[in-house]
């Protein structure tokens, strides 16, 4: 019984996670990353800018006079930034896998259906503003458990920055749902194989190390990385990772985002054949391209990973998601993920549409309806539903 509502936790947890930046309220806008957020690669605790964006228009309540006179403000005094994001959500789903463990017998795989309600993720983050080109940043899940902090210094020649501490990798299109498999994909408990699909960024992966980033022009942002998944320190060498991203200024209406990513790691394994641990090289790369005209935007982001999670295979992740902006505070958003686990085998596809909706009924106040329709070969009666509530400042 342990083990089931364990199971069913970690479902629940990473049908979703942590709030980063969307990357298409950029492609709609224009702008870049560091636009809204302390951090130059996006997510977490917004700078000024971005706060004052989330405040004033997103919501479908514009702000009143009252509003105006109730005096706001993410600034502690003249120098420090605090922030929060907690998520809920209500989740059912058609097909459940139960594992049972009897006593001195194999395991046992039963199905059934399974709704409730998830405490998911809640954190808060302060900033600190050491000088005007130094910021120090700490964020602490109160949920998970979980500290991130990392100071970022715009001193290097040439308009580049320099990151050091615990932080996400900067790779691919960072958007804030992380079951989708260009990101940390789901634990598969709906499936049949219950195998993990997609790539290591999970709302939990993060690394301690270095991050150089470089501006090119004003439309382009490059960053490189050297640093050791969270404790695997001494296990394995560092992980290295870099990423480009463009944002060519096109019209005013339109505006344009490409780039690619490459992530190279050692990951320690273990044979179940053999009950030996062993490491193998994963080696990813990608590219992801997008485009926002008045109120549409769509954003893709391709990647092939050797070794992951099968030594000697290639496994590939697709994520492509379109929205619509219908009215002030209401957004139609649909999007298809695509997980092959072995590009070398035949029918062992796993790919799902999402289906929903983002509602910002007032400030700082999100609910985000979903319909996951999964396909796989044999198909099995596997869909959910998801109604999720955002609150940030």
């Amino acid at each position: 019984m342990n083990r089931f509502f364990l199971h069913f936790s970690l479902l629940l947890i990473l049908i979703t996670s942590i709030s980063y930046s969307l990357p298409r309220f950029s492609l709609k806008t224009g702008g870049q990353c560091i636009d809204c957020h302390v951090n130059p690669t996006g997510g977490y605790i917004r700078n000024e800018s971005g706060w004052s964006y989330g405040k004033n228009n997103l919501s479908m309540v514009r702000v009143h006079k009252s509003d105006d006179e109730f005096e706001l403000s993410p600034l502690i005094g003249k120098n420090i930034l605090f922030g929060f994001d907690y998520r809920t959500q209500y989740l059912t789903t058609e097909r459940y896998r139960i594992i049972d463990f009897p006593a001195n017998s194999p395991p046992e795989t039963s199905y059934t259906k399974r709704s409730g309600f998830q405490n998911m993720t809640g954190s808060v983050y302060f900033n600190a503003a050491a000088s005007d080109e130094i910021n120090l940043f700490a964020r602490y899940d109160f949920v998970w458990q979980l500290w991130e902090a990392y100071a970022v210094a715009h001193v290097l020649p040439g308009n580049g920055y320099l990151k050091a501490g615990t932080f996400t990798p900067n790779y691919g299109i960072r958007i804030d749902d992380h079951t989708a498999y260009t990101r940390g994909g789901d634990l598969s408990l709906l499936s049949q194989s219950g195998v993990k699909r997609g790539l290591v960024y999970s709302p939990l992966y993060l690394e301690t190390g270095i991050e150089i980033g470089y501006y090119i022009f004003d439309f382009g942002l490059i960053t490189a990385s050297v640093a050791n998944p969270r404790g695997s320190l001494f296990k394995t060498d560092p992980a290295y990772t870099a990423r480009i991203e463009l944002v060519p200024p096109i019209s005013d209406d339109f505006n344009l985002m490409v780039g690619g990513s490459f992530a190279t790691y050692k990951e320690e394994r273990f044979d179940n054949i053999t009950f030996t641990p062993f490491v193998q090289g994963v080696n990813m790369y990608g590219g992801f391209f997008g485009f926002g005209f008045g109120n549409f935007s769509i954003m893709g982001d391709y990647n092939i990973a050797a070794n992951l999670p099968v030594k000697d295979s290639s496994a590939s992740a697709l994520m492509i998601e379109a929205s619509y902006k219908l009215m002030r505070g209401l957004e139609a958003v649909v999007r298809y993920d695509r997980f092959d686990l072995n590009t070398k085998i035949d029918k062992n596809e796993l790919s799902r549409f999402v289906i929903g909706a983002e509602i910002f009924p007032y400030s700082f106040i999100e609910i985000r309806p979903q319909y996951r329709i999964n396909i796989e070969e044999p198909k099995i009666d596997n869909n959910s539903f998801v109604l999720q509530f955002h609150f940030w400042y």
